[in-house]
């Protein structure tokens, strides 16, 4: 009889583990996805504040100025910004556009940038 209820006992403790395993597992999956948004959120905060610090320098120099350099920059500024936006993670291509990569090639992205460059 006491065999029996201490093999219910060491079963139970089994359930109990797999639950926790089952817990620990979602919370794993949880925190990488809050990382994985906390460092787009920290890219794009440093874009945009660089984006910010670049149209108050603007601003601050002379008009005719910046009129002979924004049209030397239309040429390639576009090309330069998926790159860019490549480089630092994002999809470019029009299957995925702006979800992230994860750190793997995609190459849709590489074949769109190729066009782009010739």
């Amino acid at each position: 009889m006491k065999d029996r209820n201490f093999l219910d006992t060491v079963m139970e403790f089994e359930q109990q583990l797999e639950s926790l395993q089952q817990q620990y597992n979602d919370l794993k999956k949880f925190v990488a996805h809050m990382v994985e948004e906390h460092q787009a959120i920290q890219t794009e905060n440093l874009h945009l504040r660089r984006r910010l610090e670049e149209l108050l320098s603007n601003n601050a120099t002379d008009e005719s100025a910046n009129e002979d350099k924004a049209s030397m920059l239309d040429i390639g500024e576009g090309y330069d910004n998926l790159a860019r936006l490549y480089h630092e993670g994002f999809h470019v291509c029009h299957v995925h556009f702006g979800s992230s990569r994860k750190g793997e090639d995609c190459l849709f992205c590489l074949s769109f940038l190729n066009k782009q460059n010739a």
